[in-house]
């Protein structure tokens, strides 16, 4: 069939499932979603291509869809997509940003799909293995395992000091937990994710009992049968689309987890989150300080890899050595170099951050990263070797199955960290030649105990960069798409940060949302006095105007705050008759939080919601549950994150202006998904104030103007 074909076949389909809608409305906007989809999938190469045979290289095809509030473009993008992966015999890999958000894609929106669409497919959800239980430490931590000759120290001595730490009804109460939750495993009650706990776990209560990648055996692990991760990555197998999310897809990138990227469609909802994902992928950090793992690594390859007579362990006392003695160095000779400006950020020490000026490392450390990068190689090499033996004698000795796991997980718990060690040595070491694009490097100050903790970090500054080599040379079919993606009214800022600025294969589509914002929305610039940059002062007058305007609140109402001692001043100067209305994050939990909401508004009283940032995007309020959005203050970044500093010094560096280049469209992009919690449906009306008088009197709040929706217009002065 042709690509034309491929097309009309996917449209066709798209077209069966609207009309198999009871009810559902015809959409224009969403029409056009789904050619766009059609057509970008359709014309992408996808399998092996032999160019050396004289076939044409491969054809690379990336939509970039912009899809307002109200288009519906889980659907414009699900049903062409599926229909094409079907009739070309390949499969859809669909990552959003969230876990709920795949949850919501697999539990709601799929099965509704495939009850309507003509041809039948078959659907599962992806996670990381850490949000899987091993079943494995669950039992030991449990009390419920039984302890081999040789598995003593598996546990043992990392869970003995965490225990220390903690008094002891924390421990007890933690011991209890983790037998209700083995009991509740083994009674098929709970399927070992996570998630699915009625209350999920604290990370610190998760992570001794999670399942791991560096300790895992697979099919040689005596409880492979019972293994929930792995239950899960047979679903995998026979499904047609498999939903995923970015952290996993770019932490899986060439390890086989996921359907390989030239043969799938790929499709990146909630796009805008990608970006920040990477940089925080690709970011590597050590500890300089808590160095007592290096020893237990250190006797555990030993006595294994003589156990399998390894002849590659006989430099490991040299490497373990030395990674102790260079590490020490290198906290002593951070300590010198920057413990003056650690000590005067804070009374006490820590916690405190001090960033390396333009990437530029002082001479003193790059001898000592230079030997701790080269010492952690050849530790890494002789540990290779230790596992390549391991799993040849899993393979040849079936029987000793547990043994054989026990001893390579032992060696598995505390790899990670010297190949986090050994990549943060060698980022740190990355060089930026004249011109280019360094590393952002930082070290950090922080006290565990008594104990003072130095740490050394690394990270890429250009997610786009990071995209480029590790993602987008891998895909042949993408479409990215999102209710924002331009900022101040066009994609380049996305496109940049995502690394498909200049690239031939990706063309743009923005598809407006069916609502008539005009009628439907009022945007209220309320003035203050006070200059928002004069935070005590601006906080105060804002706080004033906000308790006059949500005092009016009939419904459900959502103000959202751009830190939290403004959120703090503002629920300080609740009257007492207010109080009773007003819910904060984190008072309880957000899924309460929004019942609660949902139930006062049902029963006609009002309610309001003081939330931050993660309450600004995703949250779906329509109708009387939210008939006004409060805007405290413009949501600006805070300026103290360090790779946005390191960008921000090489930008200026090169005559740039990171303010117009990186901080507005950004804020932009914020803004939007703020104003978005606003006008959920076709039927509702609602208020948006904000109280930052920047947006309608600078030039750059001009900007921000031109990426929100329509609303009419109100000015209201200062009183």
């Amino acid at each position: 069939m042709s690509q034309q074909g491929w097309a009309a076949q996917a449209l066709e389909s798209f077209d069966a499932v609207v009309n198999a809608t009871e009810g559902f409305r015809s959409r224009a906007g969403q029409r056009l979603m789904a050619e766009q989809v059609a057509r970008t999938f359709s014309s992408a190469t996808l399998g092996k291509v032999d160019e050396e045979s004289g076939e044409p290289a491969p054809t690379r095809s990336i939509a970039v869809i912009q899809a307002g509030t109200g288009v519906g473009k889980s659907l414009a993008y699900c049903a062409p997509a599926i229909a094409l992966a079907l009739v070309r015999g390949t499969r859809v890999l669909i990552s959003t940003a969230t876990v709920a958000l795949q949850e919501q894609l697999v539990n709601k929106d799929l099965p509704a799909l495939a009850a309507r669409m003509p041809q039948p497919f078959k659907f599962a959800l992806a996670k990381g293995r850490g949000r899987y239980v091993c079943k494995l430490k669950l039992d030991r931590l449990a009390g419920h395992g039984e302890a081999d000759e040789g598995d003593d120290d598996l546990f043992a001595e990392e869970e003995a000091a965490e225990r220390a730490k903690r008094p002891r009804q924390e421990t007890e109460a933690r011991m209890q937990f983790y037998a209700s939750m083995a009991q509740t495993l083994s009674k098929g009650a709970w399927d070992g994710d996570r998630d699915s706990l009625d209350t999920p776990p604290e990370p610190e209560v998760w992570s001794p009992v999670a399942a791991e990648g560096a300790s895992c055996t697979g099919k040689h692990c005596p409880a492979f049968s019972q293994c929930t991760y792995y239950d899960k990555r047979k679903e995998l197998v026979g499904a047609q689309v498999i939903v995923a999310n970015h952290d996993l897809l770019l932490s899986s990138l060439g390890a086989r987890v996921l359907p390989e990227l030239d043969n799938c469609l790929l499709v990146l909802d909630e796009a805008h989150h990608l970006p920040a994902t990477a940089l925080q992928q690709f970011a590597c950090s050590m500890d300089l300080s808590r160095i007592t793992w290096i020893e237990r690594l250190s006797s555990r390859g030993l006595r294994i890899g003589a156990l399998l007579e390894v002849e590659e362990i006989a430099d490991i006392p040299r490497h373990a050595a030395q990674l102790r003695q260079t590490l020490q160095d290198l906290a002593r000779i951070v300590m010198d170099v920057y413990g003056a400006a650690l000590k005067s950020q804070k009374d006490t020490w820590g916690p405190a951050r001090v960033r390396v000026p333009r990437g530029e490392l002082p001479e003193q450390l790059i001898a000592p990263l230079g030997l701790l990068a080269a010492s952690a190689e050849g530790f890494l090499d002789a540990l290779r070797a230790i596992s390549k033996a391991l799993r040849a004698e899993m393979r040849d000795k079936p029987d000793e199955a547990k043994r054989l796991s026990t001893l390579y997980a032992q060696i598995g718990m505390l790899a990670p960290r010297l190949e986090e060690l050994h990549a943060t040595a060698q980022l740190l070491l990355q060089d930026a030649p004249e011109g280019a694009v360094p590393a952002s490097k930082w070290f950090t100050l922080e006290t565990d105990g008594d104990f003072i903790v130095v740490k050394a970090h690394a990270s890429p500054i250009l997610p786009g960069s990071a995209l480029r080599t590790h993602l987008w040379g891998a895909v042949r079919g993408a479409v990215l798409t999102s209710a924002t993606l331009t900022s101040c009214g066009n994609f380049d800022f996305f496109l940049r940060e995502a690394g498909m600025h200049g690239d031939e294969a990706a063309t743009t589509l923005e598809v407006p949302s069916p609502f008539n914002y005009a009628a439907q929305g009022t945007l209220i610039a309320a003035e203050t006095r006070a200059d928002p940059k004069n935070a005590a002062q601006f906080t105060t007058e804002m706080v004033d105007a906000l308790l006059h305007d949500i005092a009016r609140v009939e419904y459900g109402a959502l103000v959202l705050f751009t830190s939290r001692e403004q959120m703090r001043q503002a629920v300080d100067a609740l009257p007492t008759a207010m109080r009773s209305v007003v819910l904060v994050q984190n008072a309880l939990p957000r899924t309460q939080l929004l019942k609660r909401h949902r139930e006062r508004v049902e029963n006609g009283e009002p309610s309001v919601i003081f939330g931050m940032q993660s309450f600004g995007e995703g949250l779906d309020l329509p109708g009387r549950l939210c008939e006004s959005v409060f805007i405290t203050k413009l949501p600006f970044a805070p300026p103290d994150d360090p790779v946005g500093e390191a960008r921000a010094e090489w930008l200026r560096a090169v005559g740039r202006d990171p303010f117009s280049e990186l901080v507005v469209p950004a804020t932009a992009i914020r803004l939007a998904q703020w104003v978005g919690r606003a006008i959920r449906t076709e039927d509702d009306q609602a208020h948006v104030y904000c109280y930052d008088k920047r947006l309608v009197r600078t030039s750059y709040g001009q900007r921000l103007l031109k990426g929100l929706p329509p609303f009419a217009l109100q000015q209201r002065a200062a009183g």
